[in-house]
């Protein structure tokens, strides 16, 4: 059966032949509204609703984990129909606004050293329905969301045709209508992407995962360097920011003694010079089978010093959800055990 949920009003009108549109628009604002089977669609003949039931289903993926935290980080596990899992957290910062952080790939293909995701192999993208429904899930499982960032799993410019559909359903004013303002694409650095993105849209917030702007060390880091070198990315965020007028966001994963030191800033700092950016600091989150350790609190702060003396903005973000395995670069895991979340909890040193 074919799953509703990455459907238009007009496709939905389409896919299930129905006779008149308003019905359409009448099942979309339902999946939008926490219906998760026809049953629950009380503005609709009950003969009706049988025989959609018949024809389709709203979703096709399950939840088949929700692992808590005690401090409120949540990550759900999510169940594919081809038998593929993915992975989604729910953030919350000190306000108290929630911010679901979606996968768009089952694994990721771009082989980040320090990063748990890219040991696991890439099997394929995700439609545009399994990323609503993440989403979505996540709504059924804490209530009402602020914020929805593409940092789960995968490369998102890698699979942009499907976030692009996935957006403009949870953007859709007759569905769940989440302003563009609320959402963020997080890249590792794909330079056709970005370009794309500022060309061709949606209007919506970028980020850039930097982790080191020496050559050789976000090479061995991050093996996208190869064929996406740093002054070619800088000039694609440059593009970016001039075409839409938006900040980009440049992340750095901190590592103890791999990209902290105040040589390390200045290549950063000079990376970033004449670009509408600001940086966010994240601690390294522990992975047991990788070979790299967390800084401590004054590593991070002095290297956060060195970039404020180089005239850089910089936010640090804070761990929580160490029980989940649901942190920037670690999901994949299975089960609950001693690992870190990164929320939006932040300390600037503008």
């Amino acid at each position: 059966m074919k799953a509703l949920s990455g459907l238009l009003p007009e496709e939905l009108f389409s896919a299930l032949q129905l006779e008149k549109k308003f019905r359409a628009k009448q099942i979309f604002k339902w999946i939008a509204d926490g219906a998760r089977d026809f049953s629950a669609m009380t503005n609709i003949s009950l003969k009706e609703r049988e025989e959609l039931a018949g024809k389709a289903v709203l979703f096709s993926t399950v939840i088949s984990q929700t692992l808590r935290d005690p401090d409120g980080t949540v990550k759900l596990q999510i169940a594919c129909a081809d038998g593929g899992a993915v992975e989604t957290v729910l953030l919350t910062d000190r306000q108290g606004r929630k911010t679901a952080c979606v996968s768009c790939q089952i694994g990721c293909p771009m082989g980040c050293a320090f990063c748990q995701t890219g040991h696991i192999g890439f099997s394929r993208n995700l439609d545009a329905g399994e990323i609503v429904e993440q989403f979505f899930h996540l709504e059924d499982t804490v209530g009402k969301l602020d914020n929805i960032v593409f940092m789960g799993m995968g490369e998102p410019m890698l699979n942009l045709p499907e976030i692009r559909k996935a957006i403009r359903i949870l953007t859709h004013p007759e569905g769940r209508a989440l302003s563009k303002r609320r959402i963020t694409l997080s890249t590792s650095g794909l330079v056709s992407g970005i370009r794309d993105l500022a060309d061709n849209g949606p209007d919506i917030r970028l980020a850039v995962s930097l982790t080191s702007a020496n050559s050789r060390l976000r090479t061995q880091l991050m093996p996208v360097n190869k064929t996406n070198p740093l002054p070619e990315l800088k000039e694609a965020i440059r593009y970016f920011s001039d075409k839409t007028g938006r900040r980009v966001t440049l992340e750095a994963a901190l590592m103890r003694g791999v990209n902290t030191s105040e040589e390390n800033a200045r290549e950063m700092a000079d990376f970033a010079r004449g670009l509408n950016a600001h940086f966010n600091l994240i601690a390294w989150n522990p992975v047991e089978t990788l070979p790299f350790q967390t800084p401590d609190k004054n590593e991070i702060h002095v290297f956060a010093d060195y970039l404020e003396k180089l005239g850089l903005n910089a936010t640090l973000r804070y761990k929580r959800g160490e029980k989940i395995g649901g942190a920037c670069g670690q999901l994949g895991k299975s089960s609950m055990q001693s690992s870190v979340h990164e929320t939006d909890d932040e300390d600037d040193f503008e």
